[in-house]
């Protein structure tokens, strides 16, 4: 069973920066892909950025996505921010045989969300 348990959000001003973590447990296997969502009040669910088990990375701009299943530990790093950066941000995890990230890839493993608030 996989386990994925996000932190860091928090309250922060325009123009700084923010760290986000994201903490897998349970067993994986084959190839994974993880991600960062987010969901802004009254919009839909937007990736924010994924990468693959091998480092290979997909962001936003002013996004960095690190670590991965591997480390244990997923990480987002937005940088800048912005009041339309306010959103709960999600860690999302999925993994298959020779899988690798697409626009297609669909995410059966959720954490519960971490709120980031910039104002």
């Amino acid at each position: 069973h996989v386990q994925l348990v996000e932190s860091g959000g928090g309250s922060v001003q325009a123009g700084g920066s923010l760290s986000l973590s994201c903490a897998a447990s349970g067993v994986f296997y084959h190839s994974s892909c993880m991600a960062w969502f987010r969901q802004a009040p009254g919009k839909e669910r937007e990736r924010v950025a994924t990468i693959d088990q091998d480092g290979s990375r997909n962001e936003h701009s002013r996004v960095f996505i690190s670590g991965g299943y591997g480390a244990l530990t997923l990480n987002l790093n937005i940088d800048n921010l912005k009041p339309e950066d306010t959103a709960v941000y999600y860690c999302a995890a999925e993994m298959g045989l020779m899988l690798r990230c697409s626009e297609r890839t669909t995410f059966r493993y959720w954490g519960q969300g971490t709120q980031v608030t910039v104002s």
